[in-house]
């Protein structure tokens, strides 16, 4: 690659410039473009080539990766941000095009808070007038691809669909060890996808671009809606809970959701366009919507299985820059939360196994903790339950002889509980499945009743 030069002044459209995908190698090519440059490419590489496509499974796999190419896009054209998006080789509806502004717009809703802009009405993307034909049902088969990310939502949702009976193969993208040796646990069949960002990205971060949090499910859930039919599957399974809908309230900016691609705005918008557009018989759908992050936690602590792989920790995670020397560096948000979340939940010396140390017994960590509790902070831009979530934690602990002698609920309990309102601070009410979901009927009543139990 020669030197990319990068000029965020200059740029006044993007350009998704085409798409390709090769079923002797399994390799899909994703081309972009800003005005001033030339093209630059993303490749994804699906195991299990060649793959033998009809004319019907064809056309699915030419719309999901149309699909794919249009999300993806999102980490490239947040480099400059121009007015003007221009679709090169295709054209899309309006249905499509709404679907994809939403996106845009409010999956990098943290990216521009951060950056000082305003998306509102900036993101247009070209709509055909045309109608388009609805997708035909294709015959795929039962079975899910479930994505895993290594920490114990994915877990909790393998071991649900392995208790109902649906066949399932444990996915995940790129190369991550600690996923691996999650996803090895399960004993599962085991589907791992490429992905190679184009090198010119970080030749853009190094010049200037801005940068800062996308979408990552949105790509994700297109990356692997992309895989199903590929495979003739016929489910892809995430695991978001209800909080994922619900984002950091800032004052005088309002609602910011670090992970609304999680939320149920995306994946029931996300759904609908997968069965119209792609295939009408391809389910997408999170198997924890209707449940909150404490009864998740619950569910999980019902078994020690995963209890040494496991790791919610997102500095495990990050494509560039430090790692944690363990599973769980014990500052970061993501580590706070989950403490927080299990420790009601499971025998206060297995949690510390888990971690290595009891954080709620270290006051360095009061900060991060009253994030967590939407006390005089909001709350963090993570993957962490609501407030509601953290405050009927803490108010547990506080009553639990194991944990109220601990520096962080000690304080809780003196400084914080007299603020609160003691009837919003139950745990029970929190553990009760609410608010809509897209999970398979069949599947849905035995499912809460595991959660019940």
């Amino acid at each position: 690659m020669s030197e990319y030069l990068f000029d965020r002044a200059a740029i006044t459209r993007f350009h998704f410039t085409g798409c390709h995908f090769d079923a002797a190698t399994g390799t899909a090519r994703l081309d972009y473009a800003f005005d001033t440059g030339g093209v630059f490419s993303e490749t994804l590489v699906f195991p299990g080539a060649p793959f033998a496509l009809d004319g019907a499974r064809e056309r699915a796999v030419q719309a999901a990766l149309r699909t794919l190419h249009l999300i993806a896009g999102v980490s490239y054209y947040k480099a400059a941000v121009p007015e003007t998006i221009v679709l090169d080789s295709y054209a899309i509806d309006a249905d499509t095009a709404a679907l994809l502004t939403g996106i845009y717009e409010n999956g990098l809703g943290e990216f521009a808070y951060r950056n000082g802009l305003s998306l509102r009405g900036r993101i247009r993307f070209p709509a055909s007038d045309a109608v388009e034909e609805a997708a035909p049902a294709l015959g795929l088969a039962r079975h899910a691809l479930v994505a895993i990310g290594g920490g114990k939502d994915s877990l909790v949702s393998i071991e649900s669909l392995r208790r109902l009976g649906v066949p399932q193969t444990v996915t995940w993208i790129g190369p991550a060890p600690l996923i691996r040796s999650c996803a090895e646990r399960t004993g599962l069949p085991l589907y791992n996808i490429s992905r190679t960002l184009a090198p010119e990205l970080f030749a853009m971060n190094a010049q200037g671009a801005l940068n800062g949090h996308i979408p990552v499910t949105a790509v994700n859930s297109a990356i692997l809606t992309l895989a199903a039919v590929l495979h003739g599957f016929d489910q892809v399974v995430f695991s978001n809970e209800r909080s994922a809908s619900y984002g950091s309230l800032i004052e005088g900016t309002g609602e910011v959701n670090h992970q609304w691609s999680k939320g149920w705005d995306f994946e029931r918008g996300f759904a609908a366009h997968a069965k119209r557009h792609i295939a009408a018989d391809l389910n997408y759908y999170s198997l924890l919507r209707p449940f909150s992050e404490l009864a998740v936690a619950r569910q999980f602590a019902k078994t020690d299985f995963y209890d040494a792989h496991f790791s919610s920790c997102n500095r495990n995670f990050h494509i560039l820059g430090e790692r944690p020397a363990q599973r769980w560096c014990g500052v970061c948000p993501k580590c706070h939360f989950v403490f927080l979340a299990l420790a009601p939940f499971m025998p206060k010396p297995r949690l510390m196994t888990i971690f290595g140390r009891n954080l709620l017994d270290e006051p360095a960590q009061i900060a991060g903790f009253d994030a967590l509790l939407e006390y005089r902070e909001h709350k963090p831009f993570e993957c962490v339950g609501e407030g509601r979530e953290s405050r009927a934690a803490m108010a547990a602990l506080a009553a639990s002889p194991s944990w109220r002698e601990d520096a962080i609920v000690r304080r809780f309990a003196e400084e914080i509980l007299p603020q609160l309102d003691a009837a919003d601070l139950a745990v029970a009410p929190l553990l009760r499945a609410e608010g809509g979901h897209a999970i398979p009927a069949d599947l849905w009543e035995p499912l809460r009743d595991s959660f019940g139990a």
